[in-house]
């Protein structure tokens, strides 16, 4: 199944079914731009888009909530027009989840959008049932907010982030780099259900090397100063940082403090090493989180988001940070960054 398709196939196929039902009228601008909005629900009042967040409150105009709003234009959906949008993020604070749910459901959410286990879980567990959209979700199956990625069930679908695979990859990724890698330090958040499981892959893959793991627990709110004096002490080699809504609000931080100590930092994610981790290895994020507009569009024209196939990435990307690799004096190889997708200067 392909991930993502251009604006004319996704036409093509609705107007085998119930677009062409609903005599939805199409305008083609400059003989590329296609859009086809609704009739009924252009007369209609806006519909409520809830979401879910782990993170604290973005600033206005980030590149991943402009990614949101995209992706529900890409699908004809216009805010204030189609829908109102009602975010609502925690800063780390998952105890508030069921009471911010319970608040999307008052003001009748048609959707809840989560991006954490824990938002899932109270966006799920809401009475009459709402639709949920995972946005880049660690393993929900082995999380049990789905069935299976197929079959997900449970009023849920959306994107999943591979994660449970990639994580171990970037140890390779550190030993390439650092050939006389020893000691890796994993920040990882104890409140994450995910993260667990995903230590336990990476100790197994250290098993009988030289490679020592020393998991350092990250909570959202906790002091940097005092996690990287841990640090200073454990003396490792890298820093791995394990994928987290809540901890990534700490990149720019963590980044500063890692280059302040010459450790390079790896992720999964590429809005890491935006800010100044020195790799990446993972799903295009822009990407996977326009892809929402696709499984609201779905929903919102009467599929059950259980029904919904959950989606992974199909494409994988590698972004070197060359610049931070020059501030704290580590060597790239060219074979390296010939591979590489995006390299930062």
């Amino acid at each position: 199944m392909a991930y993502f398709v251009n604006a004319t196939t996704l036409w093509l196929r609705a107007s085998n079914g119930k677009a062409m039902k609903r005599r939805d009228f199409i305008v083609f601008l400059g003989g590329t731009t296609l859009v086809w909005p609704c009739v009924s629900r252009a007369q209609s009042p806006p519909i409520v888009i809830g979401f879910l967040g782990g993170q604290a409150t973005p600033p206005p105009g980030d590149a991943q909530g402009n990614s949101l709003m995209q992706g529900f234009r890409n699908y004809g959906l216009i805010q204030g027009r189609d829908f109102i949008f009602e975010p609502r993020f925690t800063g780390g604070e998952d105890d508030r989840f069921p009471e911010l749910a319970r608040e999307l459901a008052r003001l009748k959410a048609r959707v809840i959008l989560v991006n954490t286990p824990a938002a899932a879980l109270a966006a799920q567990s809401l009475d009459p049932p709402i639709p949920v959209v995972m946005t880049l979700m660690n393993d929900p199956v082995g999380a049990g907010l789905v069935s299976s990625l197929a079959h997900p069930g449970h009023h849920t679908t959306g994107t999943a982030n591979l994660n449970e695979d990639l994580t171990p990859k970037i140890l390779e990724f550190i030993g390439e780099i650092l050939p006389n890698l020893t000691k890796v330090a994993i920040l990882h958040n104890p409140l994450n259900p995910t993260h667990a499981p995903i230590l336990t892959n990476l100790r197994a893959k250290t098993e009988g090397t030289r490679i020592t793991l020393t998991p350092l627990a990250l909570k959202p709110r906790d002091n940097l100063a005092n996690l990287f004096s841990t640090i200073t002490v454990e003396k490792p080699d890298a820093i791995q940082l394990l994928g987290d809504p809540a901890i990534g609000d700490l990149r720019f931080q963590l980044a500063t403090l890692a280059k302040a100590q010459k450790l390079p930092l790896f992720s999964t994610s590429s809005i890491v090493t935006d800010a100044g981790g020195l790799l990446s290895y993972g799903g295009p994020v822009n990407k996977m989180l326009s892809r929402m507009g696709y499984y609201v569009k779905r929903i919102l024209d009467g599929a059950n988001a259980g029904d919904l196939p959950v989606e992974q990435p199909t494409e994988v990307i590698l972004v070197i940070n060359l610049k931070t690799a020059k501030a704290i004096g580590i060597e790239i190889s060219p074979t390296l960054l010939a591979r590489a997708d995006q390299v930062i200067e």
